[in-house]
């Protein structure tokens, strides 16, 4: 199961017992995922959605406001990627009362009208407001982001919550919420729809802190703290291999060179201190400067080392000039 799907479930576990707080988020949710269809029977409403678990959820609460039970179905033209999408639909004989308590649609002299957002009225304290941005995720909430616990086993690398919508209105309205919670967020245009997108990590953290799903939160967080860790021995298992690469050509050319030197004029007409080094390399052909001094009698520091290995490149490289 996908991490947004995880944070869903979570913040359904919790009933929304006020009913301003219940219109918020049907408000929101209509919006999100919502349709308007007219039969024999009058205009109903339906939410589409992948989320098997918001029938109930929303079955409660129209069952407490109203007194009615809803429908479920399986949505035939929208199964996507082998997901399967449900229609869970409202009863012609309450759906215009549900969306015009709502805030959804409005009476107009030409018969009835979809707003572009909710009144003051409707989200006029913070849990309203919660309630209205918690409608807007679980309706069409999505993230890139794959935990190591839920199988994946190459999770992304970034953090990504993003809210897609053909109503950029709609969107605007999340997007004003969530700064008033110190959340920044931006809306970009992808293909016809638009989106509102969180990729700071931190800003991701206060946003499923705000909607309640705490267990998501330390989810998140044992994640990032994983990545963070991974990345640290990543770095360090680079840091090592690269300076066992710099050892090994470094001993190479030295082993080269005293070779060289032993054909073409012999290691006896070294200097007795560059005699010394030389034997020591050839015995120890794969072992670092530091594991060299180890090894050997002399009272060399690693820099001393170095040099009299400098001296003895550069005089094969004035015998290859030959």
């Amino acid at each position: 199961m996908s991490f947004a799907k995880e944070v869903k479930k979570e913040i359904m576990q919790e009933e929304l017992q006020d009913s301003g707080e219940a219109f918020a988020f049907l408000s929101s949710l209509f919006h999100a995922c919502g349709n308007l269809n007219r039969n024999s029977e009058g205009i109903s409403a339906e939410i589409v959605t992948d989320s098997r678990e918001l029938f109930s959820y929303v079955d409660k609460m129209i069952k407490r406001l109203y007194g009615e039970n809803l429908s479920l179905g399986i949505s035939d033209d929208h199964i996507i990627n082998k997901t399967i999408y449900y229609r869970i639909t409202f009863p012609p004989s309450i759906s215009i009362t549900i969306l015009t308590d709502a805030d959804v649609i409005e009476r107009t002299g030409d018969g009835l009208e979809i707003k572009a957002s909710p009144d003051q009225n409707l989200l006029c304290d913070e849990k309203t407001k919660i309630a209205y941005i918690k409608g807007a995720f679980i309706g069409c909430g999505t993230s890139s982001i794959k935990l190591s616990q839920l199988g994946s086993k190459l999770p992304t690398t970034g953090y990504h919550v993003e809210f897609p919508s053909r109503h950029k209105l709609f969107l605007e309205s999340i997007q004003s919420l969530l700064a008033e919670f110190s959340i920044s967020s931006k809306i970009s245009t992808r293909k016809n729809i638009f989106v509102l997108y969180i990729k700071d990590s931190e800003s991701i953290k206060d946003l499923l802190a705000l909607l309640g799903a705490v267990e998501s939160v330390f989810s998140l967080s044992d994640e990032m703290a994983r990545r963070g860790l991974r990345n640290t021995v990543n770095r360090q298992v680079n840091c090592i291999n690269a300076n066992i690469s710099k050892t090994v050509e470094a001993s190479i050319k030295q082993v080269e060179a005293i070779n060289l030197i032993n054909k073409k004029i012999g290691l006896e007409s070294l200097p007795e201190d560059l005699q010394e080094v030389a034997v020591l390399r050839l015995a120890n052909q794969q072992e670092s400067l530091e594991e060299l001094l180890k090894l050997s009698t002399l009272k060399l520091t690693k820099s001393g080392l170095n040099h009299r290995f400098r001296r003895i490149l550069k005089i094969a490289q004035l015998l290859r000039g030959e």
